[in-house]
């Protein structure tokens, strides 16, 4: 593979497609489908191949030599004279322990999406060439390691989605797009003063031995590239490295969405259409966390481990709030999307325990949550479909009438709600193990608990009023799954039953990253290999 530009060519590739649809006659509309299709598929052929080749072994996080499949070259280079100095910013790919779940998440959801996109019948040829435009941007943000990159990648989600929710979304489109563009947009205002904080107080060395700023994510770890005088250097005694944290955590924390800046979701969620939601709880929700890990964590971890208790606090808030809001609903989508607040608690509970048990929970339920949430919003789209109308009071019954799409609603349900043998099952236990081990946020951790209760209650309750019960004869005409939504469903079904039965799979896949950067975190932190995990 050295040598090769895989990274370049999975991030990318949705471009040449977006680009072929674009030369193509509107009219043209199933050929528009088969070329997105076909790039899908190539994606995840490329992620297979990523994983196939992967080095369990290597650490990556902060050690450039140690990150696989590096793509790097100088995209631009200003000499600024005395005061700017040299401006360098670098393409700069690769991916690690940390990155490639998320790459392979982001591959299988953006395919899965797309079959489900597959009756879009309205403005085809600009829905189709939005979506793949979104699926580089997605993708682009978990491969790259330049910050300025990894903004431009983060940034170029916000036109697509802003298009894809307000054309093609419910009665409110309009304003649910308006709002996840600005929440998101003000997030990205914050991200950019702190990246900009950052290169002014860090630099790195380049060839002929001269001094350089730099927005190398790798440089910026390293606490030695920080000059004594730099506004955000942890040498500076009057530094603001602490207001720059939270400005970039609340960044990130949009895009989660934690408490209190979850409020776009339901609404998007609510006017999506169906594959923008599976889009939207299936990945984007994970580049919050996602960048939490990569960038704030490394960067700061004098400041993290200050701040533990505070991520374990907000985590404990959307596990019990999300899930108390989601029991009111009547709304199916809004349901399973105020689920997915009290679903990413989780990740931050994990996060918050800075042990490699408890984060290795964490990443895993990203991934794990991605599948689940994906396969209940596509579940909920095929019956909005048939009957158009959400309401869980309407329905009654359909167990008898929808026996496949019955069973497997009952799989997503209890896969949500942590089942053993099931994938949530892993990525809670998981979490709570590691979270339960620290003493400081051993309280947080036990209230944390009533979240699997209060979520068993609002999932089978549903269950119960949907599918239970006597058939209303209003629904009686209604089909059971067609082959295209079969080949929706089966992928995301196995892919949860295989990681519930061998959570190895994706586990070993990250653990030595994950070693490494609670090394970064906390020296003395003990490891999974060390308590025979």
């Amino acid at each position: 593979m050295e040598g090769f530009p895989i990274l370049t060519l999975i991030t990318f590739l949705p471009i040449l497609g977006m680009v072929l649809i674009l030369f193509m006659p509107s009219v043209q509309k199933q050929w528009i489908k088969i070329t997105a299709l076909v790039v899908t598929i190539l994606q995840v052929v490329l992620a297979a191949v990523l994983l196939a080749n992967f080095n369990y072994e290597a650490v990556g996080v902060n050690q450039a030599e140690t990150f696989q499949f590096v793509e790097q070259f100088r995209w631009i280079e200003i000499y600024g004279g005395s005061w700017l100095g040299t401006i360098k910013i670098d393409y700069f790919l690769g991916v690690d322990g940390l990155s490639i779940p998320m790459v392979l998440l982001t591959a299988i959801i953006s395919l899965i999406a797309l079959i489900s996109s597959w009756k879009i019948d309205n403005a085809v040829k600009g829905y189709f060439a939005l979506y793949l435009l979104l699926d580089t941007g997605m993708m682009g943000v978990f491969v790259a390691l330049d910050f300025f990159l990894f903004y431009v990648f983060w940034e170029l989600m916000l036109l697509p989605m802003y298009f894809l929710i307000g054309i093609w979304g419910g009665p409110r489109k309009e304003y649910a797009a308006i709002k996840f563009f600005i929440y998101t947009l003000l997030g990205s205002v914050f991200m950019l003063l702190v990246m900009i904080g950052l290169y002014f107080s860090a630099s790195e060395k380049l060839g002929d031995g001269t001094l350089a700023h730099t927005f190398n994510l790798l440089a910026l770890m390293d606490q030695s590239n920080y000059a004594p005088d730099g506004i955000l250097s942890p040498l500076n005694p009057h530094n603001l490295r602490f207001i720059a944290y939270i400005a970039l955590f609340v960044g990130f924390a949009i895009k989660i969405p934690m408490f209190p800046f979850h409020t776009w979701l339901p609404d998007a969620h609510v006017e999506a259409p169906t594959p923008i939601s599976v889009i939207l709880a299936g990945v984007l929700l994970k580049m919050g966390t996602y960048g939490i890990l990569r960038i704030s964590f490394p960067i700061f971890p004098e400041i993290t481990r200050d701040l533990a208790w505070y991520i374990g606090l907000f985590g404990m808030i959307n596990i019990i709030y999300g899930a108390l809001v989601a029991l009111a609903q009547k709304d199916f989508k809004k349901l399973i999307a105020y689920s997915s607040v009290s679903h990413m608690g989780y990740v931050l509970l994990g996060m918050a325990s800075l042990t490699t048990v408890g984060m290795t929970g964490a990443i895993l339920q990203m991934f794990n949550h991605g599948t689940i949430t994906a396969m209940l919003f596509l579940l909920v789209g095929v019956i909005y479909d048939r009957a158009h109308t959400r309401d869980i009071n309407g329905f009654g019954g359909l167990a008898t009438q929808m026996p496949a799409y019955t069973g497997y609603i009952t799989v997503a349900f209890f896969a949500a709600i942590g089942l053993p043998g099931l994938s949530g099952f892993i990525s809670e236990a998981l979490v709570f193990v590691g979270a339960f081990g620290v003493p400081e946020i051993r309280t947080i951790t036990i209230i944390s608990a009533l979240g699997i209760l209060l979520g068993a209650c609002y999932m089978l309750w549903t269950l119960q009023r949907i599918f239970f019960g006597k058939l209303n004869e209003k629904w009686s005409s209604l089909q059971d799954l067609d082959l295209r939504e079969y080949i929706m469903l089966v992928p995301l079904a196995i892919i949860v039953l295989l990681l519930g039965i061998y959570p190895s799979a994706l586990i070993d896949v990250m653990t030595s990253s994950v070693n490494y950067l609670v090394e970064i975190m906390l020296p003395t932190t003990t490891t999974i290999s060390s308590i025979g995990f």
